[in-house]
């Protein structure tokens, strides 16, 4: 009977994680948090959405395991570890390659991501 729950509750972590992974916002949030860490404001700047849009997807994220957040100063910032990257990046970046229309907008996200980083738009908007 242990085995049963054992395998039960494995299933309903992964289950968890394809849920996480099942929507076009939530992957765009993962795809540049494979890249660096972020707080909500650079999301919201980088992705053009409000901050309750953005903070319920990074609570799905952080619920499926995807992401952690710490705080640093008056900042939440947004994590991915290191074991879940290794494990996603090369499955993601080969998602790119077979949608096109996919991988431009993930480029466009991530220019945005530099330009928004260059800007210091975390200091400009959440204040230093």
């Amino acid at each position: 009977m242990n085995m049963i729950i054992y395998y039960w509750n494995e299933m309903k972590k992964v289950n968890r994680i394809f849920k996480a992974l099942s929507d076009p916002t939530r992957l765009r949030i993962v795809f540049l948090l494979l890249d660096r860490e972020l707080c909500v404001c650079e999301l919201m700047a980088i992705l053009g959405l409000e901050q309750s849009r953005i903070s319920h997807q990074l609570r799905i994220l952080r619920d499926g395991g995807l992401l952690r957040d710490d705080r640093e100063g008056r900042w939440i910032i947004y994590r991915m570890p290191e074991a879940v990257k290794e494990r996603l990046r090369p499955l993601l970046e080969m998602s790119l390659r077979e949608d096109p229309a996919a991988a431009k907008i993930i480029r466009s996200d991530r220019a945005s991501m530099q330009t928004c980083i260059r800007n210091e738009i975390r200091i400009k908007r959440c204040g230093a």
